[in-house]
């Protein structure tokens, strides 16, 4: 599976980007897609998760904040990030989630969010 993020970039406190996640082939195989993020010196975490019947699920930390969405046509995930906060600066990826709710196969490159003034 290719995943390939969109690209990210600086924004400051209160702002908003969405981020998109091309795949290769379709979606719908998959029993989930997720965006997790890793912060320099920190473990990677779940920021969210959409099913392929569309349920989501949000980390406490993003939830209200983030939004997770999926075009089946376009193979794409989406992720609103509104109200950014310095804390969510982190290198962000998208992966498929297993029946388990484990991410399954290869990271992509990720793409970087800064939150600063």
């Amino acid at each position: 599976v290719q995943l390939v993020e969109s690209r990210g970039g600086l924004v400051q406190p209160g702002g908003s980007l969405r981020l998109s996640c091309a795949v290769s082939g379709s979606i719908f195989r998959f029993n989930a897609m997720g965006w997790y993020r890793q912060a320099p010196g920190q473990k990677r975490e779940l920021v969210a998760t959409i099913t392929s019947g569309g349920s989501t699920n949000y980390a406490a930390s993003v939830k209200g904040r983030f939004t997770i969405s999926r075009d089946n046509a376009k193979n794409t995930v989406y992720l609103q990030m509104n109200s950014l906060k310095p804390e969510d600066t982190a290198v962000y990826y998208c992966i498929p989630i297993n029946t388990v709710g484990s991410p399954f196969g290869s990271w992509g490159q990720g793409t970087q969010v800064t939150v600063s003034s």
